[in-house]
C-alpha cells in the first residue's frame, strides 16, 4: 500500500488522506446542493426574544415587532454554515488550492443539477402516473431562483472565504487558528447573505410580505446574525477536527500549525 510520509508524524495511508479530502468535500456538496434545493421554500423561527427597555433603545425599530425580536432564517441557511466549516479544514489540511478546487466543483454541480431539474420540467408529464408533479414544479421554481441567485453569492463569498482564510494564514504565519477562522468566515457570510437575499429580492422569489428594502434587511440581518454565531459555534469543533486529522496535513504552504 501506498504512504505518504509527513514530517515530524506517522505514515498515513493515501486512500486514508484520499477519504478525508473525500468526506469533507461530501460535507461540503451535500449541504450547498440541499442548500439550493429547500432555499426559502420555508422560514423557520430560531428563536423569539423579549427585550428589556434598556435592550429596545439599541435594537433598531426595524429588527423587531415593538418589544419582541425574532429570529426567522430560510431552511437553506441552516445547512449552508456547514459549507464553511468544510472549506475551512479543507483550507487548513489540503491547502488553498485543494479547497478552491472543491468550490469550482460545486458551482459546476449545481450547474448540472440545474439542467437535469430543467431538462425533467420540460419533459411532458404522464398524464395519471405523476404522484406529486405540483410539488415538483414548485420545487422547481423556487430551485430555479434559489439556485441562480445562490451560484451568483456562494461563488464570491466561498472565493472570498478561502483567499481571506490564506492571508490570515500566511500574515499570522500559521499561528491564531481562530483568527483565520472566524475573521474568513464571518466576512464571506456577510457578503453570502447580502448577495443572495439581494437578488432573490429582486427576482420576486422571496415572500409577498418581503416587499421594501427595510424587510429586505431584516432578513439579511437575520441570516447573518445566524451565520455569525454559527461561525463562532463552531470554532471547537474547526480546532478539533485539525487535532484529529493533523497528521493528514499537506498544506504546501510555509506557514504550518504544526512546525516545531
Amino acid at each position: 500500500m501506498d504512504k505518504i510520509e509527513v514530517e515530524d508524524h506517522h505514515p498515513v495511508a493515501t486512500y486514508k488522506r484520499d477519504a478525508l479530502f473525500l468526506g469533507l468535500s461530501g460535507i461540503f456538496l451535500t449541504s450547498l446542493v440541499l442548500g439550493n434545493v429547500i432555499g426559502t421554500t420555508k422560514f423557520v423561527t430560531i428563536f423569539s426574544l423579549e427585550l428589556a427597555p434598556w435592550m429596545q433603545a439599541i435594537v433598531p425599530a426595524l429588527v423587531r415587532d415593538g418589544s419582541t425580536y425574532t429570529m426567522s432564517v430560510p431552511v437553506g441557511v441552516i445547512a449552508y454554515p456547514f459549507t464553511f466549516l468544510a472549506t475551512d479544514l479543507l483550507s487548513e489540511l489540503f491547502g488553498r488550492k485543494k479547497a478552491q478546487l472543491v468550490v469550482w466543483v460545486g458551482f459546476w454541480m449545481n450547474v448540472f443539477m440545474l439542467f437535469l431539474m430543467s431538462v425533467n420540467h420540460w419533459l411532458p408529464n404522464s398524464a395519471g402516473v405523476s404522484g406529486g408533479l405540483q410539488l415538483f414544479e414548485g420545487v422547481y421554481g423556487f430551485m430555479i431562483g434559489n439556485t441562480v441567485a445562490s451560484m451568483i453569492a456562494y461563488l464570491t463569498a466561498q472565493t472570498i472565504d478561502v483567499r481571506l482564510f490564506h492571508f490570515w494564514k500566511e500574515f499570522t504565519n500559521g499561528k491564531h487558528l481562530w483568527l483565520r477562522n472566524n475573521a474568513s468566515t464571518t466576512v464571506s457570510q456577510l457578503v453570502d447573505s447580502t448577495a443572495i437575499l439581494t437578488i432573490l429580492y429582486l427576482a420576486g422569489n422571496l415572500g409577498q410580505d418581503i416587499d421594501t428594502l427595510g424587510k429586505l434587511i431584516i432578513l439579511i440581518l437575520n441570516s447573518y446574525l445566524f451565520k455569525f454565531f454559527f461561525a463562532l459555534f463552531d470554532t471547537p469543533f474547526f480546532y478539533l477536527g485539525v487535532k484529529l486529522f493533523k497528521d493528514f496535513e499537506e498544506d504546501p504552504s510555509e506557514h504550518s500549525l504544526y512546525d516545531k
